[in-house]
């Protein structure tokens, strides 16, 4: 029977979590004079009787409008009383209800006769990334002691970089798009393997599949759509899009499958390393077989995460087109043609990261086959 040993060190660790995340929530709930913008808190709401609309394509959805008396939170002339009035619907596909107690930007607040008013601009969320954030934060150092701290660390390092490469990229006016973001995927897998594998021969093994299996992957698809002139994919679905729109879907292909391609060759190499302990005259055949083997039954999984990760982000503007009249091979093509490219392509990095992994983790650990 296995036991959960709650260390001292752990019990110092969660108090310590307690503190920083009742100060951070502390902070983020009066730092409203920090924003330039103006924010406001609702004190008082209104709410019209609901206004029935119908499409021409027999959508049904109820409008209502909102006045808000509102009190400014930051600026100078903060603790005034502010109307704003707003407009929400039962979907809310672009639009928020706002109740008693919520904090909301504004936007073009002027004064008129002595009295304020504004338009909402959307409501104050950093209290709830914060609190994500620290729950994140807290969970992984519990769970995973100084692995995860170090994880921790190559995320946040990770987000710099990735910010920084985006600074570049529009510095750059969208030149040079795949080489910034090609540079920036090799950073992120050593700067991410060598924080939590350290300077081993598990984290070359998983370097090794992780550059190999994503970069003839995403040779694979470019060739594929050279050889067939991009038919059937349409770049245009990517809005706000202000440089060449292909370069710019390679790179988010590349990153979207650079962490599962280096998620897998990880969890292949740590089998075999473990492998190796257990019986240290284990030969490479023996090793790529098993490396093969574990290969195979974690590939289904992540190809469908992956899948049901692209495809998701196009769910919500699948259904309004649906909803709006258009065919399901049109809403396809404009809203799930590249998700679904970026699924196949991805998988192939991940069908191609199996057998390099443990083509590379047997030539390091395994003896010579008798």
């Amino acid at each position: 029977m296995v036991t959960i040993q709650w260390s001292r060190q752990k019990t110092f660790l969660l108090i310590g979590m307690i503190i920083c995340g009742l100060a951070a929530m502390l902070f983020v709930t009066h730092n409203q004079r920090l924003y330039q913008q103006p924010i406001a808190r609702v004190v008082r709401v209104t709410n019209e009787k609901p206004q029935r609309t119908e499409d021409q394509f027999k959508n049904v959805d109820h409008q209502t409008n909102q006045e808000l008396t509102t009190i400014l939170m930051n600026g100078k002339r903060r603790g005034d009383k502010v109307k704003v009035q707003n407009t929400f619907s039962d979907s809310q596909p672009m639009d928020q209800q706002y109740k008693v107690g919520d904090q909301l930007f504004l936007s073009q607040l002027k004064a008129s006769h002595g009295k304020l008013s504004a338009n909402p601009a959307g409501p104050k969320r950093d209290t709830v990334v914060a609190f994500l954030s620290w729950l994140v934060i807290t969970v992984l150092l519990l769970t995973m002691g100084r692995a995860g701290t170090f994880a921790l660390i190559s995320v946040v390092i990770n987000t710099i970089l990735f910010l920084l490469a985006v600074s570049l990229d529009l510095h750059n006016q969208g030149n040079h798009v795949l080489l910034i973001f090609s540079t920036l995927a090799l950073i992120f897998t050593v700067i991410s393997l060598l924080h939590v594998l350290g300077p081993t021969k598990k984290m070359l093994a998983t370097l090794g599949a992780t550059v190999i299996g994503t970069t003839v992957a995403i040779l694979i698809g470019v060739l594929v759509l050279h050889l067939t002139h991009n038919r059937g994919v349409y770049y245009e679905s990517m809005q706000y899009v202000t440089q060449v729109p292909r370069p710019l879907f390679i790179a988010e292909i590349l990153l979207g499958s650079l962490g599962a391609v280096m998620d897998e060759s990880s969890d292949i190499v740590a089998t075999l390393f473990e492998l190796k302990r257990i019986d240290p005259t284990v030969t490479r055949l023996q090793l790529f077989m098993s490396g093969r083997s574990v290969g195979k039954s974690i590939m289904g999984p992540l190809v469908n995460v992956l899948f049901l990760i692209f495809m998701a982000d196009t769910f919500t503007n699948s259904l309004l087109y649906l909803k709006n009249g258009n065919s399901w091979g049109y809403t396809f093509s404009m809203n799930m043609s590249l998700g679904m490219v970026q699924s196949l392509v991805s998988g192939i990095g991940i069908v191609l990261a199996v057998p390099v992994v443990s083509i590379l983790g047997a030539l390091l650990l395994g003896r010579r086959n008798r």
